[in-house]
C-alpha cells in the first residue's frame, strides 16, 4: 500500500488499546508508529513525519488538546490529519472544542473496527489536510480550562463511587478497588496541578493584554 507521506501515529497510553489500533492498521498495510503521551509523540514527529495522526484525548502528561494545538502551532505539522478517540463520556462540548483545534473526525470508543479503517483510508486519499487556523492562546487555553473542570468532575463522581463500594464489597475484592482508588487519586491530582498550569497561563494572558492596552 502505498502512503503518500509516511507512517500512521498512534497516540495511546492504554496498552491494549494501542496494540489493537496497530495490529489493525497494520494488518491493512499500513505502516505504524506509536507512542504513549502528547509529549512522547512530538519526540517520535521530529524523527518521523507521519501521514495522519490518531490520538486519545484523555492521556498523562500532554492530554490529546494540547498535544493537536502544539501541532497547528508548528508549521512543520499543521496540515498532518488528525482523528481524535474519545471516551463515551466526552461530551458535545469536548468535541466542538476538539474540532476547532483542527481534528477531521471523532470516533467514539469502543471502536467500530470496519467505521474506523474507512476513516482512515478516506483521510489518507484526501491527501494534504485544509485546517483551520490555529487557535489563538487565550481561546485555546479558556477552552481547554473548560475541558479539565469537566475531566474533574468525571474523576470526583468515579472516586466517591469507588471510596462508597469499597464500604460494601467482599475482603476478596477490596485491594482491587483500592488500587483503582489510588490510581484515580493521582489522576485527579494531575488533573488538578495541568489546572492550576491554565490559570497561571491564562493569568499572564490577562495582564499582558493590559499591558498592551
Amino acid at each position: 500500500m502505498n502512503i503518500p507521506y509516511g507512517p500512521i501515529l498512534v497516540v495511546e497510553d492504554i496498552p491494549n488499546i494501542r496494540d489493537l489500533l496497530t495490529v489493525t492498521l497494520r494488518f491493512k498495510g499500513y505502516p505504524v508508529i506509536t507512542a504513549i503521551n502528547g509529549e512522547d509523540a512530538l519526540e517520535v514527529i521530529k524523527e518521523n513525519r507521519p501521514a495522519l495522526i490518531i490520538t486519545d484525548i484523555l492521556m498523562p502528561k500532554m492530554d490529546g488538546y494540547a498535544f493537536v494545538q502544539n501541532l497547528r502551532t508548528d508549521p512543520e505539522t499543521h496540515d498532518i490529519p488528525i482523528i481524535f478517540l474519545s471516551a463515551t463520556y466526552t461530551t458535545p462540548e469536548d468535541k466542538v472544542f476538539g474540532l476547532s483545534l483542527g481534528a477531521a473526525r471523532f470516533i467514539e470508543k469502543p471502536i467500530d473496527t470496519e467505521d474506523f479503517l474507512l476513516t482512515v483510508a478516506e483521510l489518507l486519499s484526501d491527501g494534504p489536510a485544509t485546517t483551520p487556523r490555529p487557535l489563538e492562546d487565550r481561546a485555546f487555553y479558556e477552552g481547554y480550562k473548560e475541558r479539565l473542570e469537566n475531566k474533574l468532575r468525571h474523576k470526583n463522581t468515579q472516586i466517591t463511587r469507588t471510596e462508597r463500594l469499597l464500604k460494601t464489597l467482599p475482603q476478596e475484592q477490596v485491594p482491587a478497588f483500592q488500587d483503582l482508588l489510588k490510581q484515580a487519586n493521582a489522576d485527579r491530582a494531575e488533573i488538578r496541578a495541568e489546572l492550576a498550569q491554565v490559570d497561571k497561563i491564562l493569568e499572564k494572558i490577562a495582564k499582558d493584554t493590559e499591558a498592551e492596552l
